[in-house]
């Protein structure tokens, strides 16, 4: 029934968002708004995606509850949303036709000119972020749909006036493969989301159906640090753009970097440099990143002048590498990582900052993904100097009893990094405290509620 619903064919007629606070949702739902719709939404509690949507005077309701579908024409929800969720019942009652997110999201890309599609396992929302400040500094006035809050956007979402349209691509249950791309960046294939793939070949399947989706005047930006990445790009009849580290059209050179563990580099293209960058981020994954949205935001007509003047004035994301505070002259830091090659990443751009020990605080997310990662989250703290594991946080999973965070703890053990496990977060910040000295620091990952657990060792 989905692919019979067209978002067309309800202008000017009520949207209802089942689970309205989403990270993309509330996006959607501005974006709607902004082209006559009329939207009203519902979430299970209040935020600050909500509250950003109420200011904008879309009507949210907090708490699901049967009443608030009726007089809706259309009612949009996630995968999140269970089916037998109140409000997906009552649709179904009324006979109120019902379309997924992401069949939305892919409908709504077809209505614009250019759509940068930005996906890889690691690093979509730092590279479109970055790309949309360097659009939006350059006057292009795109259209905006990230995944994350960023601080330029007090949210995830703009809504802009140009035919330019820049998302995130989301690989996780092949959602990616409803977007209309023109240009897609793919930064890198790495095997996440095994809950759902069969194993690596079938993520880069899945990668291989996104980038086919483009058309014959398309464009593929890929990562050529990434063999697999290298293998598409290789492949596809496109018009392909590489970047990277170790060679591609664009590239770093003469890298250095700062006491906060920011890098200065020359920004080469064809072998010739081109402009000097300063970045005020730290880790080599963010040269990467930068390198992506430079080479793309220049295909767009941005000059590098331009280019390297918003990169240095860019700022992470929320729950990227981002700074908390400092107890007894510890700083402490809070970083989305999630999968062992996130995890590596973010330890590396820590040890780039003058420091004593470094604490790593990891909560792995999903049963599943401890499970089938299990070997390598043993590995992927070798930067660290002591890590500390709580209870694996469920996310949409029940606990079927076969891997615990213990099981983490004694393989990370065996490979001989020092590793503990403590339930709770209280006592692992009574621990920490026990055993830090100034100058120490303590990065807590993960993506569950790890970031707002942080909060405790500032107490």
């Amino acid at each position: 029934m989905a692919d019979e619903i067209h978002i067309n064919d309800y202008k000017g007629k009520r949207l209802h968002f089942i689970g309205i606070g989403g990270c993309s949702m509330n996006g959607l739902a501005m974006i709607l708004r902004s082209k006559g719709y009329i939207v009203t939404g519902s979430d299970r509690s209040k935020s600050s995606y909500t509250d950003r949507l109420v200011q904008k005077e879309i009507p949210v309701v907090i708490g699901h509850s049967a009443d608030n579908v009726d007089g809706a024409d259309l009612v949009i929800y996630t995968a999140a949303v269970p089916k037998d969720n109140v409000e997906m019942l009552r649709a179904k009652e009324l006979g109120i036709p019902t379309i997924e997110r992401s069949n939305l999201l892919g409908q709504i890309t077809s209505q614009y000119e250019t759509v940068v599609g930005v996906s890889g396992c690691h690093g979509k929302t730092t590279i479109t972020s970055m790309l949309a400040l360097i659009l939006s500094n350059a006057q292009k006035d795109p259209t905006i749909h990230i995944g994350g809050e960023v601080p330029f956007l007090d949210g995830g979402t703009k809504v802009g006036n140009s035919p330019v349209l820049v998302t995130e691509a989301c690989e996780y249950v092949e959602s990616f493969l409803k977007l209309h791309p023109t240009i897609a960046i793919v930064n890198n294939i790495d095997d996440d989301h095994l809950d759902y793939f069969k194993n690596i070949d079938y993520i880069y399947t899945a990668f291989e159906k996104y980038v086919a989706l483009l058309p014959e005047d398309g464009v593929l930006f890929g990562c050529i640090d990434d063999p697999l990445v290298e293998k598409l790009i290789d492949n596809t009849k496109v018009k392909t753009i590489s970047y990277g580290l170790s060679g591609g059209m664009y590239t770093a050179k003469d890298i250095t970097y700062d006491d906060h563990g920011s890098a200065t580099f020359m920004l080469c293209v064809d072998g010739e440099n081109v402009q000097k960058i300063v970045l005020n981020i730290p880790g080599e994954h963010n040269i990467i990143n930068s390198l992506a949205a430079s080479s793309v935001a220049h295909y767009l007509g941005v000059t590098y002048e331009d280019i390297a003047n918003t990169l240095s004035s860019y700022r992470l994301t929320k729950r990227r590498f981002e700074y908390y505070g400092t107890v007894d002259g510890v700083k402490i830091y809070n970083d989305y990582a999630h999968h062992p090659s996130e995890i590596k990443a973010s330890l590396s751009a820590a040890d780039k900052q003058p420091h004593g020990k470094i604490y790593c605080v990891f909560q792995c997310y999903l049963y599943s993904r401890a499970r089938t990662l299990l070997n390598k989250y043993a590995t992927a703290f070798d930067l660290a100097d002591e890590v500390v594991m709580p209870d694996i946080y469920p996310g949409r999973e029940k606990d079927a009893g076969d891997i615990h965070a213990k099981d983490i703890v004694k393989a990370t053990n065996d490979h001989g990094k020092a590793c503990v496990y403590i339930q709770s977060f209280e006592d692992i910040r009574d621990y920490l405290k026990s055993k830090w000295q100034p100058g120490d620091l303590v990065i807590t990952m993960g993506a569950g509620d790890v970031d707002l657990q942080t909060y405790k060792f500032l107490e």
